[in-house]
């Protein structure tokens, strides 16, 4: 399978490299940093993660939050628990003296997990697609340009392929479309139960109107407290 992949997209994927390199080249440096934040936010797939959770709290886009975190999850199922482990294909920069060049040039740290696909690109593109699935088309769309640049991320900090970005892509597209479905069983399923506590709070709780209610009820106490204290004066 590596052997096969490193044939059939050798000339796609030196050419990413090479327009990643000049890339760098062209600005000194400059951007290098920038990607390396972007990488580190993207570890793990951990600010998609973060920005589901904040979701998951209000009622208005909990099913946002919940599609994004499932869609997380199913991606990071197959790219990193199964086609990982499976195809096996090793870092760019321990494959080839070139790519090795360029990842010494940008000062990528070591990554030491397979290459295909770019784990990455696939939460960043399963989180977005999920986004334009269960939100208005008009605006979602712009998420897909946040996965393009953690696919060039990726590429130009030469620890992925080209063609690892391209399976990235689709596997966490694949990751949301299951999602997203399953999203709506969730939903469903709640709906038919919502007379159930767990369900009524999978429903309904909303941490504004939580913290909202927390503190008209210590209103409520303060001023049942000073019209005691008024009448004990009396």
């Amino acid at each position: 399978m590596v052997n096969w992949l490193n044939t059939a997209f050798s000339g796609f994927d030196a050419g990413v490299f090479n327009f990643t390199h000049g890339l760098a080249k062209a600005a000194g440096g400059f951007l290098t940093p920038l990607f390396k934040v972007i990488s580190l936010l993207g570890d793990k797939g951990m600010i998609f993660l973060l920005t589901a959770v904040i979701l998951m709290l209000f009622v208005k886009t909990r099913k946002v939050g919940v599609c994004m975190l499932l869609a997380v999850a199913c991606g990071a199922v197959i790219t990193n628990i199964v086609l990982k482990n499976v195809v096996n294909r090793p870092r760019p920069f321990l494959a080839n003296e070139d790519y090795k060049a360029f990842w010494e040039y940008v000062g990528s740290p070591f990554e030491d997990e397979s290459s295909f696909p770019s784990g990455h690109t696939t939460a960043a593109m399963a989180a977005m697609t999920a986004l334009f699935l269960t939100c208005n088309k008009k605006w979602s769309w712009v998420g897909f340009i946040g996965a393009l640049v953690m696919g060039l991320d990726r590429v130009y900090l030469i620890v992925h392929y080209g063609s690892d970005v391209v399976a990235g892509f689709i596997a966490g597209a694949i990751g949301a479309v299951a999602a997203f479905y399953l999203t709506k069983w969730v939903f469903c399923l709640a709906n038919k139960y919502k007379e159930k506590k767990f369900f009524n709070f999978v429903l309904s709780f909303d941490v504004i109107e939580f913290f909202r209610k927390d503190k008209t009820c210590e209103k409520e106490v303060l001023e049942n407290d000073v019209e005691q204290d008024i009448k004990d004066d009396n």
